[in-house]
């Protein structure tokens, strides 16, 4: 059975605040319980309030600006997390300041757990959490940004089913999953910013071992395929600024490219042999936002590909 305490009772929490003192205060803990802390009480604890709008700090906080719709903007932080805004929270402060997510989620989540060990000498798993839209579903969800002495994936590939079938590519963000959990019960107005699940002590790792973290579940530039919105792909590809490349992924198969040409310009002429693709007629500007897209760089004239004059196009990476 899986149970979930968040109680009333917290104070509010300012810079230099032992967060582990107040959740040792508000809660009996048993080895294997997991303690959720929101990210924000994590920020005022670390100093991480500052004047000013979400506009003011947003490009400090910003890696990379994913997509911009009306006032929203979707932004890659230095984390690595795609947020609104950068995580940047208007909410629960003083007027005319903003909270920023912590620095390190990740060791903000293991000096808790080391402290609370000591504290109480219970070995418990630490999530930092935050709240996150999803790019194919309204509303949003809390979802782990740091964790420690956790499993915050399970993998579970090459398992089989009831019915024999084998599992491919399931894995459980388990502790997105746990922060979503802790979430139903502390709510977003009621002031309880620490929560404890009980019931999943098989996540819970040894004490001393903190695991890989929430930095765990951040996929790389390149491999979550929506490194940029959809108007923002355009753009980006037809610019062609070496800086962004990553975004897009590793390069693609040369038939992949030559379907792409061959879909967008019809008139055009598109060989691939030995590594490369040559393309004769259609337009040169069109020609290289594709290849860009696909992670292809034109390198040289052809003056005798099939259909006349052509460009030949490489992998822009080996």
């Amino acid at each position: 059975m899986i149970t979930v305490q968040a109680p009333d009772g917290a104070p509010e929490v300012g810079p230099g605040d032992d967060l582990a003192a107040l959740v040792a205060d508000l809660f009996d803990l048993a080895d294997g319980d997991v303690v959720t802390v929101t990210s924000k009480v994590v920020s005022k604890a670390e100093g991480r309030v500052r004047p000013g709008t979400r506009d003011d700090a947003l490009p400090d906080e910003t890696r990379r600006v994913v997509a911009r719709r009306g006032p929203t903007t979707i932004v890659r932080t230095s984390h690595g997390l795609t947020l609104a805004a950068a995580g940047i929270d208007a909410s629960n402060v003083a007027p005319g300041t903003v909270v920023l997510l912590p620095e390190d989620p990740d060791a903000s989540a293991r000096a808790i757990r080391e402290s609370l060990l000591a504290r109480t000498g219970r070995n418990v798993g630490v999530l930092v959490t935050d709240t996150a839209g999803r790019a194919w579903r309204e509303g949003q969800v809390d979802i782990a940004i740091g964790a420690a002495g956790l499993r915050v994936i399970v993998d579970l590939a090459g398992s089989v089913d009831a019915h024999g079938n084998e599992l491919a590519v399931t894995a459980p963000a388990v502790a997105d999953e746990l922060a979503g959990a802790a979430e139903l019960a502390q709510g977003k107005l009621t002031a309880r910013p620490f929560a404890l699940v009980r019931g999943r002590d098989d996540l819970v790792l040894p004490a001393g071992e903190h695991g890989p973290g929430a930095a765990a579940l951040v996929r790389p530039d390149g491999a979550d395929l929506f490194g940029y919105g959809a108007r923002e792909a355009v753009v980006r590809a037809l610019r062609g600024g070496e800086q962004d490349r990553a975004a897009f992924g590793a390069p693609a198969e040369p038939d992949e490219l030559v379907e792409a040409i061959r879909e967008v310009l019809p008139g055009a002429t598109v060989e691939a042999a030995a590594g490369s693709v040559v393309v004769a007629g259609g337009d040169v500007r069109t020609l290289s936002g594709l290849a860009f897209a696909f992670g292809w760089r034109p390198v040289d004239a052809v003056d005798d590909a099939p259909g006349g004059d052509g460009l030949r196009f490489r992998p822009a990476t080996p």
